[in-house]
């Protein structure tokens, strides 16, 4: 699901000597085109189609591999209009004072959002104002061959990552946001309000894992292509890597474990030095409409925010999802993944971890 592409016709360029990125954008009066700074999928024509009818000018888009990238780029003086960081991660572009507040009166989809989402702690920004826009969220969990691990069909624990039986066809996500959290809850840590100890606990589960896994990488393609190749049995994936293998027929499950799995959700900010803030606010009404909302669902995989629109979309897609159509229960049975304490620290451990691990075939 989340690749690291540049497309729409950006010119961004990192100076690897400096490490600097530099970005090349109409200037003036706010007249030219904005810039939509998004995960791959979230870049697609459904997603501008509104703006477009508004305004003549297709936004640019620039795609980033995960948060960190897109963090250290705009501190490093990038300056997109819109972004789509995930929940866990805006208030850090927060206090680095990278995001403005957004009138949710300006917005005319805002109201379709699910009420879960509207009020999710921390967005608020007083006066109807928010700081970041639900978009769309899904689950991280494991998605397993039913066929190679019946018994865990059966049982649905999330254990099959350690069970020696499966050792070197096994994977996992590689951003600390999925996995940290993730093995904490396997031996009871809340990585969200651990301590040193928990911490100390969690490394030494993680150096457990190690000598399990086949490889490590959050691209949707290499998980679904060893799962449906045999070469892995498990891998944590988000529900849009079981969802497309399971339309193909392949014998899979997204294991459900007692307590439930964890829901992100992802969402739409407004840069604080954005050009055009009417261009802005459009474009991210653009991206909440119902034609993005049903795309969302039924072409990538994730659930929209924009709950009304899931009236529309046929039974058959929720079944292959394997979910509710009842959003806001399923909703509150997740567990949220929230932002991390000392992110730095843990990303610097989990680096050192998998130093010796293989990245996913290309």
């Amino acid at each position: 699901m989340r690749k690291s592409l540049l497309v729409g016709g950006l010119a961004l360029v990192a100076a690897a000597t400096a490490g600097a990125y530099l970005l090349h954008r109409p200037q003036g009066n706010g007249g030219g085109a904005i810039t939509l700074f998004q995960w791959e999928d979230y870049t697609s024509a459904p997603f501008l189609a509104d703006y477009q009818k508004a305004y003549p000018d297709k936004p640019q888009t620039a795609i980033f591999a995960d948060e960190d990238e897109a963090f250290a780029k705009m501190r490093a003086g990038f300056k997109p209009d819109v972004m789509g960081p995930c929940y866990y991660e805006f208030p850090r572009w927060q206090e680095a004072g990278l995001i403005k507040p957004i009138d949710t009166s300006r917005l005319k989809n805002w109201s379709k959002i699910s009420a879960t989402l509207r009020t999710l702690p921390g967005i608020d920004a007083g006066d109807g104002r928010v700081w970041f826009v639900p978009h769309y969220w899904g689950n991280t969990s494991v998605t397993i061959r039913t066929d190679l691990a019946p018994e865990y069909a059966k049982s649905q624990s999330w254990d099959i990552l350690f069970d020696p039986k499966y050792k070197g066809r096994v994977a996992v996500l590689d951003g600390v946001d999925d996995v940290i959290p993730f093995i904490g809850r396997m031996i009871g840590v809340d990585a969200y309000s651990m301590d040193e100890a928990g911490w100390q606990k969690i490394q030494a589960k993680l150096k457990q894992l190690m000598p399990q896994l086949r490889f490590v990488s959050s691209d949707d393609t290499a998980l679904a292509q060893g799962l449906a190749s045999g070469e892995l049995v498990a891998a944590m994936s988000w529900r849009t890597t079981f969802a497309g293998l399971h339309k193909e027929g392949k014998p899979v499950a997204y294991l459900e474990p007692e307590g439930g799995m964890f829901t992100y959700v992802c969402g739409l900010v407004m840069h604080a030095d954005m050009q055009n803030e009417d261009k802005a606010l459009a474009l991210i009404d653009s991206s909440l409409s119902d034609a993005a909302a049903r795309y969302s669902i039924e072409d990538i995989g994730d659930e929209p925010a924009n709950e009304a629109a899931l009236k529309q979309v046929p039974d058959a897609v929720f079944e292959n999802l394997r979910l509710s159509r009842d959003v806001d229960s399923f909703l509150k049975n997740g567990i949220f993944q929230r932002r991390l304490k000392d992110k730095e620290k843990l990303i610097n451990a989990w680096t050192e971890l998998r130093a010796g691990v293989a990245e996913a075939p290309k």
